[in-house]
């Protein structure tokens, strides 16, 4: 097995999930992750803890959504219930095909996602992780060959988070007292919000692996103005591009995509949530240098922002404030590597990709 597989294991089992002698562990995953399954295995035998393995195929996921009638559409109790047992989620990404689900309306995609989210609340109150697997589809998506994306991969994730704990925090305490926060790029996007008294997370070796983000939650009628979110992104198996919103008192009431704008619509009309905002997300992972079409990477970008539509993070939410609540989180990005800069409290803290406590930072 390559030893960047057990490296990833290591990181994922010891530092993100944090598993104990006779932890519950439940390990999610494609077909193409078996080798990263079979790591993380060895080692919860090791210390004593007690797996279960579950297949996530796109191709019976899909089967399954264009067979089934949304009327039948509940939460499965059996799910739900070994959810409930379980200490530690581990969920592995990778496909062979990332257009697998295209043709599922995406209607049924989020009828289906609101009677699951007993169980994604569930699951996020242990401890979990998303990771990802360099698997042939992907390296497809991203244009590389099998062998560089392994290396893109492995690198974004093996590496010294102490460290990048360390950058990052420069961030966090800009960020983490501040009441607004301006983004502007180019022409279109000019958007402000409040992030009075919330919390700033430092995100390294958590519920992302990789890791490489600072970030919080807008106080959800507080944002204003319009943003065009200029990399696409993949959402329900189809390419969304060159996403508009515009924002008054935090809500959505005007919105575009450039292709596949009833992906969008969709999201947006799952619960009245999904027209707000549920995180600010600041990418500061300089070893993802090039975009991927896969989110759990693309937003730790350096020179980049996401903002994501939806559920705000409980754990960055203060104890006077209240978040945005919904079924839905989808993230989005923003490209800030040119004519742009990020503004909190009026002072300039990055402009054109580039941090304040950087060299080569422009006032």
């Amino acid at each position: 097995m390559d030893e960047r597989v057990r490296e990833q294991a290591e990181v994922l089992v010891e530092d993100c999930a944090e598993v104990e002698n006779g932890d519950n562990v439940t390990i999610t995953g494609p077909p193409e992750a078996e080798d990263l399954a079979v790591a993380i295995a060895e080692l919860l035998g090791e210390k004593g803890a007690h797996p279960q393995t579950r297949l996530q195929s796109s191709r019976v996921n899909r089967a399954y959504m264009l067979a089934a009638d949304p009327e039948d559409f509940d939460t499965p109790s059996h799910t739900l219930a070994a959810a409930e047992e379980t200490d530690a989620f581990i969920s592995i990404r990778g496909s062979a095909n990332m257009f697998e689900q295209s043709d599922v309306p995406p209607e049924k995609t989020q009828a289906r996602s609101q009677h699951m989210k007993p169980i994604q609340e569930t699951v996020m109150e242990s401890n979990w992780v998303v990771t990802q697997y360099p698997a042939a589809g992907d390296a497809q998506k991203a244009e590389m060959s099998t062998e560089a994306y392994e290396e893109f991969v492995w690198g974004a994730i093996n590496k010294d988070w102490d460290e990048q704990h360390e950058f990052q925090k420069h961030m966090v305490e800009i960020l983490d007292p501040a009441d607004e926060v301006r983004i502007v790029s180019g022409d279109t996007t000019d958007i402000t919000m409040s992030v009075a008294g919330n919390i700033t997370i430092n995100d390294t070796a958590e519920n992302n692996m990789p890791g490489g983000e600072v970030f919080t939650a807008p106080t959800p009628d507080s944002v204003e103005g319009e943003v065009l979110f200029d990399k696409p992104l993949m959402a329900q198996g189809r390419e969304v591009t060159n996403v508009y919103l515009r924002f008054e008192e935090g809500e959505v009431v005007e919105h575009s995509a450039e292709k596949n704008e009833e992906v969008l619509s969709a999201v947006l009309d799952t619960d009245e949530g999904a027209r707000r905002l549920g995180e600010l997300g600041i990418g500061m992972n300089r070893d993802i240098d090039r975009f991927t079409y896969n989110m759990l990477f693309d937003e730790k970008m350096g020179d980049t922002i996401h903002l994501a539509l939806g559920r705000a993070y409980d754990k960055n939410i203060g104890e006077e404030n209240e978040g945005n609540d919904s079924v839905v989180h989808q993230d989005m990005i923003v490209d800030m590597s040119e004519d742009s800069f990020i503004e909190v409290d009026g002072e300039v803290v990055q402009r054109n990709g580039t941090f304040r406590f950087e060299d080569g930072f422009e006032e």
